[in-house]
């Protein structure tokens, strides 16, 4: 994902620049079409390798970022208990659920 937007923002700024130096300097005996490419190419080849790389130093863990974040939150207050005392646990917060709806 950081090579492609780094290759459409590399792509922008080198016909920007490119644009501009060639109005300002001249073509050169290349021609508009060949200096303009080199001028984007180059400058989208830079961007994309850089972003490309804070990309994969950004994402370094196996998990996506937002359950890395959750697991990092829930670890602490994990407990293991056995399944009967899951099923206890979830079955008292489930009959105090049933008497806070039944009005009273």
């Amino acid at each position: 994902m950081g090579a492609l937007m780094g290759g459409g923002v590399g792509l922008t700024i080198g016909f920007i620049f490119g644009s501009y130096s060639i109005i300002r300097g001249g073509a050169g005996p290349r021609g508009f079409l060949a200096t303009l490419s080199q001028y984007m190419l180059s400058s989208a080849a830079t961007f994309s390798f850089f972003l490309a790389i804070g990309s994969v130093i950004r994402t370094d863990s196996m998990l996506p970022p937002h359950l890395e974040a959750m697991r990092m939150q829930l670890t602490p207050a994990m407990v293991l208990r056995s399944k009967l005392e899951g099923a206890r646990i979830m079955r008292a917060r489930w009959d105090a659920e049933k008497s806070k709806e039944t009005p009273q």
